[in-house]
């Protein structure tokens, strides 16, 4: 697991390749193997393999999204407020087991942030994409996970990068 941590990267350009229906069931087998706080499973996720509605998703914020236009698939997570306080953690925590999901499999991956960010019309991300996916209004999107097999695979890290002066032991 360690050396996965270490390999896994954010990757922003993605081949012209789709992604196997075989990798895509393991990715939404990882999804929902996702903890949550008292087991409540406050996310769902739409697996989003249309080019259009693909490209649609890479206009969902002024800033960030961009490069989502040519990722073969993409995630859509979402979480539910009404159903556990927790959300936010849970779907986030889904969030980044997408992505070790990705590295895992020999894909690339990267997070968008969506809750909270603004379409460039001034709407809330988050509505743009309630409307173009057609969601239930009592659900937010936390993110959306591009995948695709990288353009060029990003270096590692290296224990000698890691920054241990933010780890503080007994006391601050």
């Amino acid at each position: 697991m360690l050396e996965l941590l270490y390999q896994r990267r954010s990757v922003r350009e993605f081949m012209p390749r789709d992604i196997a229906p075989a990798i895509v069931e393991k990715i939404i087998e990882g999804l929902l193997l996702s903890p949550s706080g008292r087991g409540k499973r406050p996310w769902e996720f739409i697996v989003v393999d249309n080019r259009d509605i693909i490209g649609k998703l890479s206009e969902s914020k002024e800033h960030g999204s961009a490069f989502l236009k040519d990722a073969p698939l993409a995630v859509v997570i979402l979480g539910n407020p009404e159903l556990s306080d927790t959300w936010i953690e849970d779907t986030s925590i889904a969030s980044a087991y997408a992505l070790l999901m990705a590295e895992s499999l020999g894909l690339g991956a990267c997070w968008v942030q969506i809750r909270g960010r603004y379409h460039s019309s001034g709407i809330l991300a988050d509505s743009y994409i309630k409307d173009l996916l057609r969601m239930p209004k009592s659900l937010t999107v936390e993110s959306v996970i591009a995948f695709g097999f990288p353009h060029k695979k990003p270096q590692p890290y290296t224990r000698d990068s890691l920054p241990f002066e933010k780890v503080h032991r007994n006391i601050y």
